[in-house]
């Protein structure tokens, strides 16, 4: 039997890599972008448009993984990478202070969308 290797999955797994990078540095930019506008006096406008970013990434990463779950599930691959990069994207979108958890749960969303092995 022909083993599937559906695109939309490794597509999923290389932008968990991404987003694991996008979210690790979304703590620090944020922080900066806020201290640095509050020195300025400014009114907030410059940090909710960097985090709009974030939150817009996660939002990619959220629909690649439900889109992901579908394909996944009629081509009878395993779905835990997908289930797990909802959570771990889903936490992110949710607030940014559950950074930490999102950044391991796509980590390991990652491994699994790669492997994509077939569903028992």
């Amino acid at each position: 039997m022909e083993r599937t290797k559906l695109k939309i999955n490794t597509g999923a797994a290389i932008f968990d890599i991404i987003n694991a990078i996008v979210f690790t540095s979304s703590w620090f930019v944020i922080l900066f972008s806020a201290i640095g506008e509050t020195a300025a006096g400014g009114d907030g406008s410059t940090t909710s448009g960097v985090g709009m970013f974030f939150y817009i990434m996660a939002g990619i990463g959220l629909i690649l993984h439900i889109i992901g779950l579908v394909q996944s599930k009629k081509a009878g691959i395993s779905i835990v990478g997908h289930i797990l990069g909802i959570i771990g994207c889903a936490c992110f979108v949710i607030t940014a202070v559950l950074a930490f958890p999102a950044i391991v749960l796509v980590i390991i969303a990652s491994v699994f969308c790669f492997m994509q092995k077939p569903a028992r």
